[in-house]
């Protein structure tokens, strides 16, 4: 018969696991585990097994473990788990994909019905319809104030009514009636609250963005900088571009005024003088631009269009 553990050497076990862990992976999901219970932790566990591993325990022990730990071995970023860790949460460790590995878990909600007391998650909404009970059940939808008639020998709602709104506490009126029908409002799973990544702290929503994101995310943070730069005329990689060409139409504009000239600006002084080069230089290229796509057009035209009857099948012509 195995001898059972004292509560001294489950605490060394379990600073020995946290510590192993610590040490094995950089990347932890806290997630909330309220109203979650063992059947559903232990289907979580197995859904994750073979690159995450879920990890409960109090809180208090497990600060002090990540304390210790980083003491002994100088690990200071570990510290940034700490703050994290309130209220009922666990650690998911993982070596996978940390967007993956948070669409797992979240795939593993229960259903729950409507408990006494319990603040609910969202809003509860009864629906319109026949709800089977005989007609002695209507004084539960009249304490509520739902209406209801009766058909064929049972109680009917009339109209969808808004039992119980998001944050408010569930009654025993409410949690009554919904256990009658059948409704099971809540669902309840782990929820991710912080993701830590090799000692950076940051919220689950960062998991959600795509590279189209972040492109453009940059290329905001790229314009702003420029924008910054060409204000205060301070150079920097952003803004070269645009500062060259500042300066460049400030010589050109010089040079037009002037007697100064250079290779471009003979260009432009040239088409200054002759405005009708303007039209020759750009007529090539407008018509290489306009040509194309209509004579494609028509070409598909062409082939698309039923061959019409000519004068010459008809067996005269128009002009006989």
């Amino acid at each position: 018969m195995a001898v059972k553990a004292t509560k001294a050497e489950k605490k060394i076990a379990y600073d020995q696991k946290l510590c192993q862990l610590l040490d094995e992976y950089t990347q932890v999901l806290v997630a909330a585990a309220d109203n979650v219970g063992s059947n559903q932790l232990q289907n979580i566990r197995k859904g994750l097994r073979g690159d995450s591993v879920v990890l409960m325990g109090k809180n208090t022990m497990m600060k002090r473990t990540v304390r210790v730990h980083a003491e002994k071995t100088g690990n200071n970023t570990i510290l940034n788990l700490i703050p994290l860790l309130v209220g009922n949460v666990g650690l998911i460790f993982t070596k996978g994909d940390l967007k993956e590995v948070s669409e797992e878990v979240a795939k593993y909600k229960v259903g729950a019905p409507a408990r006494v007391g319990l603040v609910a998650p969202v809003d509860v909404v009864v629906p319109p319809g026949n709800t089977g009970l005989d007609p002695s059940q209507t004084s539960f939808f009249q304490v509520l104030n739902i209406p209801t008639k009766i058909n064929k020998g049972t109680v009917e709602i009339i109209t969808p009514v808004e039992l119980i709104k998001k944050g408010d506490k569930v009654g025993s009126s409410e949690a009554a009636l919904l256990a009658k029908l059948g409704i099971r409002p809540f669902s309840y799973g782990l929820v991710v609250l912080s993701v830590y990544d090799n000692g950076s702290v940051f919220s689950p929503e960062v998991l959600d963005l795509t590279e189209d994101d972040l492109i453009e995310k940059f290329a905001t943070g790229v314009s702003m900088v420029t924008s910054l730069s060409l204000a205060i005329s301070y150079p920097t990689l952003a803004a070269a571009p645009h500062m060259f060409i500042n300066a460049y139409k400030n010589v050109l504009a010089v040079a037009v005024e002037t007697e100064y000239s250079f290779p471009l600006a003979d260009k432009v002084k040239e088409y200054l003088e002759d405005p009708s080069k303007f039209a020759v230089a750009a007529a090539p290229v407008a018509a290489t631009g306009s040509s194309a796509a209509p004579a494609a057009a028509k070409e598909e035209e062409k082939k698309e269009e039923p061959a019409e009857e000519s004068d010459d099948d008809m067996g005269f012509s128009l002009f006989d």
